[in-house]
């Protein structure tokens, strides 16, 4: 959604109590005025802020030399996200290079207002708001969001033509068909039919013995089972729906689901 150049909104600073990846630290203030700033809250256990990883990682590349500064605030929201070293693991393993501020207690997400994952937040050289984007798409409308504000850095900037869409449910107005709402443990324990034991835990169910299993039913493009425990690495993992435990201690956070594009009307 865009927002009239004249917004009151202004970036927030980042707190100075939060840790970095990737970059000692920055500073809202020192970052204005030869710079735009783009930041967007993700997760690296929700499969929506993976798919629109790539975009983001597109436009540090292209515009970061242009002015336009990209930062990742990753908010968890399962607990192995509050873990310092599992970020950074998945933001080596992920190829992230743009700079990632720990928002591991949420503060930041909570003084932006920001609502779901991922959530974007571009801010033009006064640090002013300009463009607002919760979940998945709207990626031409940021992307043409960017040029506005790099333009008015540099007006004779030389910019890149604009990212085609990386996927077919990407492109601007494809219709999607709703999906299953996602699984939250332990709270929608009884949304799954288990084998064996599991108990309970802050957020998840731990299999007590091998074999331990879980399953639901989705009515989805595809999905994707969180876990963590044992000798896993904690994220999200493709499913079918179905989880088995192959050793005691795999924990099940729980699932989430991926729409599928509607069918064209006849």
């Amino acid at each position: 959604m865009r927002v009239p150049a004249d917004s009151e909104i202004v970036a927030p600073e980042f707190p100075p109590e939060l840790e970095w990846l990737n970059v000692a630290f920055l500073r809202v203030d020192k970052l204005m005025g030869r710079n735009a700033l783009l930041v967007e809250f993700w997760d690296f256990a929700r499969v929506n802020s993976l798919r629109t990883l790539p975009y983001l990682k597109a436009w540090h590349e292209r515009y970061s030399p242009l002015g336009l500064r990209v930062v990742a605030a990753h908010t968890p929201g399962y607990s192995f996200g509050r873990d310092r070293e599992a970020v950074a693991h998945a933001v080596e393993r992920l190829g992230i290079d743009h700079p990632v501020v720990l928002d591991s207690a949420g503060g930041l997400w909570r003084r932006y207002g920001n609502k779901g994952w991922p959530g974007r937040f571009l801010f033009d050289r006064r640090a002013r708001l300009r463009h607002v984007h919760f979940g998945e798409g709207e990626y031409l409308d940021t992307e043409l969001a960017v040029h506005e504000v790099l333009r008015e850095i540099e007006p004779e900037a030389k910019l890149p033509d604009l990212l085609e869409p990386l996927r077919p449910e990407d492109a601007p107005g494809v219709l999607l068909e709703p999906q299953t709402a996602d699984v939250a443990l332990p709270r929608d324990r009884d949304r799954l039919e288990l084998v064996r034991d599991w108990t309970d835990g802050e957020d998840y169910i731990e299999a007590k013995d091998a074999g331990a299993a879980a399953e639901t039913s989705f009515t989805a493009g595809s999905a994707y089972a969180v876990l963590s425990g044992a000798d896993l690495e904690p994220g999200v993992y493709e499913s079918d729906g179905r989880v088995v435990a192959k050793t005691p201690g795999v924990r099940l956070h729980g699932f989430q689901f991926l729409p599928r594009i509607a069918a064209a009307a006849s």
